[in-house]
């Protein structure tokens, strides 16, 4: 199974800094920037490219992910587990890592993608940090009767 975990983009901040929360509404809403928006387009030309057709794609419902996404060009669903601050078991027990069959996109938030990250990575940190607009790549196989996790590729807009 392929999982591929692509941060949004560059987003404008929240607009009530010392009293804003992640996922509140005003944090649900802010958009990307114009640099964000050339981030997202970019990785997604490069995605598309390298992406199957059967693919399932998934989103946050936060503007900046759906914007983020809506670059590729391709069907997505918005799902509530991936908001900010999500759970990184929720996120595996969605794409069904790792019995799942087809490749999954997930376009989501910092810390919840790079704790997923670490999770399947066995890192010892709690997270591994994901800069905005990049996709890491994992896969997982088996070999000699037990699973691995593979990183397949780790990019970033800058990189593209």
């Amino acid at each position: 199974m392929d999982l591929i975990l692509w941060r949004h983009a560059e987003a404008h901040e929240h607009p009530e800094p010392l009293t804003g929360k992640p996922g509140d509404a005003l944090d649900l809403a802010r958009r990307l920037t114009t640099r964000g928006e050339k981030q997202a387009s970019r990785m997604a030309a490069w995605l598309d490219r390298q992406l199957p057709e059967g693919a399932r794609i998934w989103a946050s419902p936060a503007v900046r992910c759906e914007q983020t996404v809506l670059a590729l060009g391709r069907k997505f669903k918005l799902r509530d587990e991936l908001s900010p601050e999500g759970d990184p078991l929720a996120l595996l027990e969605l794409v069904q890592w790792p019995n799942g069959k087809s490749p999954v996109v997930v376009v989501g938030h910092q810390p919840t993608l790079g704790r997923v990250v670490a999770r399947l990575l066995g890192l010892t940190e709690e997270d591994c940090s994901v800069k905005k607009g990049a996709v890491w790549w994992l896969r997982h196989r088996e070999r000699d009767g037990s699973g691995q996790t593979v990183v397949v590729t780790v990019q970033t807009p800058e990189l593209i």
